[in-house]
């Protein structure tokens, strides 16, 4: 045989042999029209091109130069590496600038003749002619790339062999290879950056119109099952816009069907990733072809109707990566970074990510492990956890899953150890495991794969052995897909724009931004905040009628003790089922698997110690409640004990009286009635011993509490207490900062001139004391409003709110006399508050002023039974007005906080209160709809107070201008009307005849114990006559309840003034929905935006945009200027920082963590998140200026151009608000 092949001289290619073909009658397949037609296409391409290099500099130029420096510019505006000191956001805008220029040269070019022909061929609405273009220009393709890269791979090969002497001469091969490969990837990245230059000119310009359909045909590519680039790894970059629309096209051919699973392979280069999933899939990756081109493609997969049902998708999309290099060279270009971002993008985009490595324990696998498990701690800090499946290629051994558990584990082990170094380099728990960031199983995680080829290619026979295992391989993923949730294109294509911003930044885990996993968390919030307030309610609506039974309770002091025993088990009880139920609430939301809640597992802990919070923060409330509620109704029986007794003495007077007058059996005037109840009444008042309430000394009380808290202070402080002769005195004057509240070394070294930016201790410590002091007025007001005695409880809570407050400026250095000097000045207000509080209680709980106000009844009694009047109708009348009118009014302003809540959180605005962020958003709406230079000082000044006054002007807005607040008192009324005619009707249907209004009106009481107070001591029941008719009194009873709800429904009906009747309600709107919504409270350290984080126990403040810092009157020490950098910007730069909490030194902005580290300042999403602020500084920079007392900011001219409706819009993108 060698001889005669030897020997022949007639030698032809395969392509000529369809001539002879032919001639022999034997059909080919190649014949048919449109192959011939596409064949024609294809060669009229490829047979121009005879240098690679220059062809693609004349044909395809828009890839080349301007595109690779676009993709360094990207990268610089968010690493911001080479700004120097210049300012940042001039720096941003000067490189939007330059982007716009290199645009502007692209679209300068016109379609080349090349992409003018390939454009008309995959336009071809034959599928079948477009699927045979494309498969002729690949192998034209390869042929022609082979011819040189052949020569370029095998000397590449020699020169790595000796890396260290040959390291320039590899550099300079692997930029050669790069531009030697032409493919058909190349043709597709020209059209995509054709389009993308297009896209940035204006919407009617012809130059863009002329490309408007070029994503649809990227999408009919990849439905046609032809892998479209993701990734250029030329260029390290993504084509964001191309990508974006194509997907966006894609998504809107394919809807409602666009559910689709994610497979990614990985792996060093020649490792036979291609060729594995071509196998597995049956698709067309490239495979030993003739270029080498780096990057990402990704393939839809159709899942067949049978499937589809169990896998719950209709695409697979599978990604391949080509090109991770080893460390060693990795070294060249920078391509070990580029390698990072690859594999951050590729894991965080799958569901299952294949990691492919070539012979059994290679020494590249430790190498591009590295890689991986740094992608994969990535992800698992950004809500996703991938499946991972190791793939060892080229095994020799069929049973070398068995010989290799040991390796296995050794696998596991180093595994373990690279999360752990990894963990440490990204600044995370050291201690992390494997499995703690991927879905691994070593045991069914691990696959041998034979190799391809028995012996050297291209001789050997294929191994049937690859096909075989490779088939148990595919049917195993398709098992572990099932168990995946399945995502959109678009949530694929939110997931992919977010991850590659955030691989851009140097930073990834504190840069990452998704606006899945934003809507995943915002709506964890909102649900977590309804529970929260189903809490709240129940329990607020469980202690009124705890407190509404200590009221109505006649038990003596020591019984009293035990019923508050028995009340705290019973919140106990309560509390612990509340707790339970909001528990079980938060596992059932995450086992529901809706809303991508998996995204936001990490938070899952936050939120339960929240819950838990919020139980003991309930609990030491209702606690204090029902203790100070136990310990003035012992007061109270005190009282009630010497009113009752002077009771019994005047209803025996009376009747002595009564019975005198009818013995004398003489007819007298009403006049003289009157004269003889008055001798009578000024005998026996006399003669009554008028003990009331014990005058204490509140002051002295509210002192000692003080001295108790302050002891562990000594020296100055101790002083200063010892001098104390009248806390009254203390608090009458403002309250002053001075020098001498301070560390004096501290202090001294920050009230100089400084370098930098900086701000006033002083300044700082007189905004936050007047915050305080604003509040413990409110609370201290609040309390004697409340009408009724001092407890030492309210003194303990206020020292415990200034407390507190005071570990938030811990940061100021404030020393132990400003904590003293403080708690005197506010303890010295509440206590004259307080005293003044309790004598206005003694007051008006004093026996005689008590008897004295029930002396008309007396005597209108003593007239009436004289007269033998039937008292029914007036004694039912007398009952209604004097008893149950007062304690209707009670129940509903009880109640009435808590409804006005509900219908702010329920209503139509109801979504501004449904998170921090929502609430943050409509502020600021709000703000540029009035667009008022003053109110923005104000939110900027005073957050806290601007957030208060906001929200009551809400409420008083909602309410002052409708019906809703008298509806929901009419509700109310009509409610409570409804329960006393029920307790009246149950006492009419156990009534006996020899039953009297006294016993009856008890019973009625007894059955409104736990819904109202009803105080009947000056209803006179005592005195009515034996022959008064029960069942009349009980009808006229009836309708005088009737008539009272009618009165009272039409009082309400008549409007009030809003303000005032929010601010006399026990339970205050303004004060529940100012706590919801303010949170923690906590403000950026550099920009001073509220955190909007939810949940009380977050780990992590965040806000969704911050601001120019010269907002929150920051200025150049030098100059006086306001500051126009943005922290968001800044912590992503090179710059440096100095303030108080850096001790005057001089640290990078990137590193802001070391002394914020509960802050998490990411990047904006976009450069025009922040047009909002932008735009405000701007506009009002001359007001900030004068109100800050500083120089007006150097304003970039960028800035200058931004609209009121830009302005508008970045908010709406920002907070999800389409």
């Amino acid at each position: 045989m060698n001889d005669i092949m030897e020997n022949c001289q007639h030698t032809m290619t395969i392509e000529g042999m369809s001539a002879e073909a032919h001639e022999l009658g034997i059909p080919v397949d190649e014949d048919c029209t449109a192959c011939q037609n596409a064949k024609r296409s294809a060669a009229e391409i490829t047979s121009k091109i005879n240098d690679v290099v220059r062809y693609k500099e004349d044909q395809l130029p828009l890839q080349g130069k301007l595109w690779k420096e676009l993709a360094k510019i990207e990268k610089e505006e968010c690493r911001l590496q080479k700004a120097g000191d210049k300012p940042l956001e001039q720096y941003k805008a000067n490189l939007q600038r330059e982007k716009q220029k290199l645009r502007q040269q692209q679209s300068s070019y016109n379609m080349s003749e090349a992409i003018g022909c390939f454009f008309t061929a995959i336009s071809n609405e034959s599928k079948e002619e477009r699927s045979y273009f494309l498969k002729w220009m690949r192998m034209n393709l390869d042929v022609i790339a082979r011819k040189k890269l052949s020569g370029l791979r095998d000397e590449y090969k020699e020169k790595c062999c000796k890396f260290s002497e040959n390291k320039d001469i590899i550099a300079d091969l692997d930029r050669q290879i790069s531009d030697s490969s032409l493919g058909i990837e190349h043709f597709m990245r020209e059209m995509g950056q054709l389009y993308e230059a297009a896209c940035s000119l204006p919407p009617s310009n012809a130059y863009r119109l002329q490309f408007q359909d070029l994503p649809s045909l990227g999408a009919d590519l990849l439905l046609d099952g032809f892998p479209l680039e993701l990734v250029d790894g030329d260029a390290s970059n993504i084509p964001v816009k191309w990508v974006t629309d194509v997907l966006t096209e894609l998504h809107r051919k394919v809807q409602p069907k666009s559910r689709l699973l994610v497979v990614t392979v990985l792996g060093v280069q020649s490792t036979g990733k291609s060729t594995l999933l071509n196998t597995m899939f049956g698709v067309q990756f490239a495979v030993s072809s003739g270029r080498c081109t780096r990057g990402a493609f990704m393939l839809l997969i159709r899942v067949k109707e049978d499937l589809k049902e169990e896998l719950n998708c209709d695409f697979i999309l599978v990604i391949d990566t080509e090109g991770l290099k080893s460390p060693e060279l990795a070294q060249l270009e920078d391509s070990y970074e580029h390698d990072n971002e690859l594999a951050t993008l590729v894991v965080g985009l799958s569901d299952v990510t294949i990691i492919n490595i070539a012979m059994e324990n290679s020494t590249e696998m430790k190498d591009i492990l590295q890689i991986v498990v740094h992608a994969f701690l990535r992800m698992e800090k950004v809500g996703k956890k991938p499946n991972c499946q190791f793939v060892h290629q080229n095994v020799g051994d069929v049973s070398a899953h068995d010989n290799n558990a040991r390796d296995r584990n050794k696998l596991l082990e180093q595994l373990n150890e690279m999360i752990q170094a990894a963990a440490r380099m990204e600044k995370l728990d050291p201690n992390m495991k494997l499995t703690d960031v991927m879905e691994y199983d070593p045991e069914h995680s691990n696959w041998y794969i034979p190799g391809l080829w028995h012996g050297i290619p291209p001789m050997a026979p294929v191994n049937t052995g690859y096909s075989e295992t490779v088939y148990e391989f595919k049917k195993s993923l398709i098992e572990v897909l099932k168990s995946y949730k399945y995502q959109t294109l678009t949530e694929f294509l939110e997931w992919t724009r977010s991850l590659w911003k955030s691989v851009k930044y140097e930073n990834f885990i504190f840069s990452f931004r998704n606006s899945l996993v934003a809507e995943a968390y915002s709506n964890l919030c909102v649900e977590f905040n309804k529970w929260e307030w189903d809490f709240q309610k129940h329990m607020y609506n469980w202690l009124a009628t705890a407190e509404t039974r200590i009221s109505n309770t006649k038990a003596q002091s020591s019984n009293l003790d035990e019923f508050l025993r028995s009340l705290q088990a019973e919140a106990f009880q309560e509390l612990t089922s509340q707790e339970t139920t909001s528990l079980e609430k938060l596992t059932k939301y995450y086992d529901s698997k809706e809303g991508h809640v998996n995204l936001v597992e990490s938070y899952r802990a936050t939120f339960e110690r929240s819950i838990k919070t919020l139980r003991i923060e309930t609990e030491n409330s209702v606690t204090n409640k029902l203790t100070a509620a136990i310990d003035f109704q012992k007061g109270m029986k005190k009282v009630h004990n010497v009113n009752e007794k002077h009771k019994a003495i005047l209803d025996e007077k009376v009747l002595q009286l009564l019975a005198e007058c009818r013995k004398r059996n003489e007819d007298l005037s009403e006049k003289q009635l009157k004269n003889k109840f008055e001798k009578m009444w000024e005998e026996t008042v006399k003669r009554l011993n008028f003990k009331g309430l014990e005058k204490r000394d509140i002051v002295l009380d509210v002192f000692n509490q003080l001295r108790n808290k302050l002891k562990r202070n000594v020296g100055a402080v101790n002083k200063v207490l010892n001098e104390v002769t009248d806390l009254t005195e203390y608090g009458k004057t403002q309250f002053n900062v001075t020098d001498k509240h301070f560390d004096r070394g501290w202090y001294k070294k920050h009230i100089t001139d400084r370098v930098g930016l900086s701000t006033n201790p002083k300044e700082q410590a007189e905004a936050w004391v007047k915050s305080i002091t604003g509040q413990c007025t409110e609370f201290v007001s609040h309390k004697k409003k409340s009408k009724t005695d001092y407890h030492e409880t309210y003194t303990r809570e206020l020292l415990e709110m200034i407390d507190v407050k005071l570990k938030g400026i811990e940061k100021l250095k404030t020393n132990a006399q400003f904590e003293a000097d403080l708690k005197l000045h506010i303890c010295g207000f509440a206590a004259r508050e307080f005293q003044q509080m309790h004598e206005d209680f003694n007051e008006d709980n004093d026996p005689r002023k008590h008897l004295e106000k029930s002396k008309p009844r007396y005597c209108s009694d003593f007239i009436d039974l004289f007269q033998k009047k039937d008292q029914s109708q007036k004694k039912a009348q007398e009952f209604t007005e004097h008893c149950l009118k007062s304690a209707v009014k009670e129940y509903v302003n009880k109640a009435l906080g808590l409804d006005i809540v509900d219908a702010m959180l329920t209503g139509a605005d109801s979504v501004k209160y449904s998170t921090r962020a929502y609430f943050q958003h409509s502020i600021l709406k709000q703000l540029l709809d009035e667009n008022k230079s003053e109110n923005y000082v104000a939110y900027s000044r005073n957050y806290e107070g601007f957030v208060k006054d906001w929200i009551l002007n809400r409420i008083i807005d909602q309410f002052s201008n409708s019906k809703a607040l008298s509806d929901l008192q009419v509700k109310r009324f009509e409610a409570i009307t409804k329960q006393i005619q029920k307790a009246i009707g149950k006492g009419k249907k156990t009534l006996t005849k020899s039953e009297t209004i006294l016993t009856l009106l008890k019973k009625i009481c007894s059955n409104l114990n736990r819904d109202i107070v009803i105080s009947t001591d000056n209803l006179g029941l005592a005195l009515i006559q034996d022959k008064a008719n029960t069942e009349e009194f009980i009808g006229y009873l009836q309708k005088s309840v009737n008539e009272m709800k009618t009165s009272l429904s039409a009082e309400v009906s008549q409007g009030c003034h809003i303000k005032e009747k929010l601010n006399s309600l026990p339970f205050k709107p303004q004060d529940e929905l100012f706590k919801r919504m303010f949170g923690c409270g906590k403000q950026c350290p550099f920009c001073k935006v509220p955190c909007e984080a939810g949940g009380k126990e977050h780990k992590e403040h965040h806000a969704s945009v911050h601001r120019p810092e010269g907002l929150s009157k920051r200025r150049w020490a030098k100059s006086q200027k306001l500051v126009v950098d943005i922290c968001s910007t800044a912590v992503q730069s090179e710059h440096l920082f100095s303030n108080s909490d850096t001790e005057d030194g001089w640290h990078p902005y990137k590193d802001y963590r070391k002394f914020y580290p509960d802050w998490n300042i990411a990047p904006d999403a976009s450069i025009e998140a922040s047009d909002y602020w932008k735009y405000i500084l701007t506009t009002f920079n001359e007001q900030f200026a004068e109100e800050f007392n500083a120089k007006p900011a150097d304003i970039p001219e960028e800035w200058k151009s931004i609209t009121k409706e830009q302005a508008l819009k970045s908010i709406n993108e920002v907070y999800n608000m389409k």
